[in-house]
């Protein structure tokens, strides 16, 4: 039978293999699976479970009622599955593996299933679980280092920046950040540059009287023709209409 420890009525932890049995499963709920042993430890968040879902499932388990997630400061992730920090990892251990026992046992999963999903949340909300991406292919250093791309890309996107800079300043080989990248935000690395400049293009041409020419030369556009065509895909219409539409 499956060990199981009833935390709250809003949350149960699930251990092991074996039938649900007795295991009460709050109402509503998510599940968030701990996967220890991995060749790459992840977090795994499923939104819509099912009993059949939870019953197949071996990993430590905590099932918990969504609203009370929520309630407790959680943020539903948009992705599925993260990697899992050692720090988690290591709360998670701590729970599959005490030596204790009887109600000492109860207790002491019962404390640390809290702290585990307190964690959780309290990483999930810090933007510091990181997806796992690639189908699992990047290590939890490459992924660190694509997230200090993405970074360098929303800070300095006003300078001249090119992949081999990028991948220079990351650790990164081209392939693998450019694949790494995608995989990650769904965007290139240009991409996410022009959006960064046209969108500061954009607040300019709202906020100041500057020339439209000299907005566009300012965020990386080395001539007017090329600037509007690329503001025109962005945000359909051109800049110079936008600042006419504003002051009209």
């Amino acid at each position: 039978m499956r060990e199981f420890v009833e935390v709250s009525p809003e949350m149960t932890l699930l251990l092991g293999a074996g039938p649900l049995g007795q295991a009460p499963l709050p109402p509503e709920h998510i599940v968030l699976a701990f996967d220890v042993e991995a060749q790459t430890p992840a977090v795994v968040f499923d939104l819509q479970p099912t009993t059949a879902s939870i019953a197949a499932d071996t990993r430590l388990l905590l099932v918990i009622q969504r609203s009370a997630f929520m309630r407790v400061g959680g943020i539903l992730p948009d992705g599925d599955a993260f990697h899992l920090p050692s720090a988690l990892r290591s709360v998670a251990l701590a729970i599959r593996d005490c030596a204790l026992s009887g109600e000492t046992l109860t207790i002491y999963r019962l404390g640390k299933s809290i702290e585990l999903l307190c964690e959780t949340i309290r990483l999930l909300a810090s933007d510091t679980l990181l997806p796992i991406a690639g189908e699992g292919i990047l290590s939890l250093e490459d992924t660190q280092r694509i997230v200090a791309a993405r970074r360098m890309i929303d800070e300095r996107w006003n300078e001249k920046l090119t992949l081999d800079k990028i991948a220079r300043a990351c650790g990164l080989n081209r392939a693998k950040l450019t694949r790494g990248f995608r995989d990650m935000f769904n965007c290139s690395i240009a991409e996410a540059i022009a959006e960064q400049r046209l969108s500061q293009a954009k607040r300019m041409l709202l906020t100041t009287n500057l020339p439209v020419s000299s907005i566009g030369y300012e965020n990386g556009y080395l001539n007017n023709a090329s600037f509007a065509r690329a503001f025109g895909r962005r945000f359909g219409v051109s800049p110079s209409d936008l600042r006419a539409f504003q002051t009209a």
